[in-house]
């Protein structure tokens, strides 16, 4: 009986399983090929020895795409979606594979948030939630993005995240810590409500195109923090004083779009000289573009059809701005 309870065990720390409530987003800049992962916890390296808090969730491939399992967090699960996407699966395939693969055959107790680049260069997303995950639980997804979170306030997280991705300018780095902070309300992640926080942990990472897999541009993470102490507060700062140091290029300037939803004319702004603005459907393909100056410029695209659009503004060759727009008729 012994033997039995010490294999027992064994085997149950040799494929650790963390009750990971969690809010996340991956995200993924089609311009400069840059692909982001970043989220927060109420899990710490305090409470579990080893994890390095929230970020065990994350899971990068340079140039390729990102990962986050979360909910009832499986390394082996962890691993074989990572293998999935090496081998050229796409974010909705290595879904479906997590779901009828789980290591533990209860894919319902996971939580799964996929984007990469298709081969043509295409931004792709897709998400999972299991029915058993605890309450709040949820996802939200873009065509370049996929936020997903469980045991929340409430969806009103979620939608203060993907509102702040959406709108927010700058680098991908800058997106993604703006978009944390949309969640950065006490008992966000409910658990942590007594201790006056969202969380416990964060992180924030951005990978460049040919980063090494274990150095990335920019990896961030707050493990833990003394009782009380906000850790998103904690990551902005960390965050701030590694742009003061980083040879990264300035963020590009502020622009608008609006209104959204659109009726048959939109009105982009843009803080510089000159600059483009397209309008993409949901597979990545240009439906269309118009050259824009300083200022408002109001345009009215013709022929499309009802739906909704990723819309990006352009100048100087970066990405000023890219939200999603929802087209409708007069």
């Amino acid at each position: 009986m012994k033997q039995f309870s010490l294999l027992l065990l064994v085997c149950i720390f040799s494929h650790p399983v963390f009750s990971q409530d969690t809010f996340s987003i991956v995200a993924v800049d089609s311009i400069t090929g840059e692909i982001g992962s970043a989220g927060a916890s109420c899990l710490n390296n305090i409470q579990f020895p080893g994890s390095n808090g929230a970020i065990i969730i994350s899971n990068i491939l340079p140039g390729r795409g990102a990962i986050h399992t979360q909910a009832q967090w499986s390394s082996p699960n962890q691993t074989t979606a990572r293998t999935k996407m090496q081998q050229g699966l796409s974010p909705t395939e290595i879904v479906d594979w997590m779901k009828t693969h789980d290591a533990n055959f209860n894919p319902n107790i996971r939580q799964y948030g996929v984007v990469d680049f298709s081969p043509a260069g295409s931004p792709r997303s897709a998400a999972f939630t299991g029915t058993n995950c605890l309450d709040w639980k949820g996802h939200r997804t873009g065509p370049n993005y996929s936020i997903q979170g469980n045991i929340l306030l409430g969806p009103q997280i979620l939608d203060s995240m993907e509102a702040r991705f959406l709108r927010a300018p700058g680098s991908l780095a800058d997106r993604l810590m703006y978009t944390l902070q949309g969640a950065n309300v006490v008992g966000a992640d409910t658990r942590c409500a007594a201790n006056g926080t969202s969380s416990l942990s964060a992180f924030l990472r951005v990978a460049k195109p040919g980063d090494p897999s274990n150095d990335f541009h920019l990896d961030l993470n707050v493990p833990s923090l003394p009782a009380g102490r906000e850790p998103i507060d904690s990551l902005q700062t960390r965050y701030n004083q590694w742009k003061t140091t980083s040879t990264e290029e300035p963020s590009a300037s502020p622009a608008q779009i609006f209104p959204n939803p659109a009726f048959g004319q939109i009105t982009a702004v843009l803080a510089q000289q000159e600059g483009l603005f397209e309008m993409f459907d949901l597979t990545g393909q240009q439906v269309f573009s118009h050259p824009i100056q300083r200022g408002e410029n109001r345009m009215a695209p013709a022929g499309l059809s009802p739906g909704v659009y990723l819309a990006k503004i352009s100048a100087e060759g970066r990405a000023v701005l890219i939200r999603k727009l929802v087209w409708s008729k007069l």
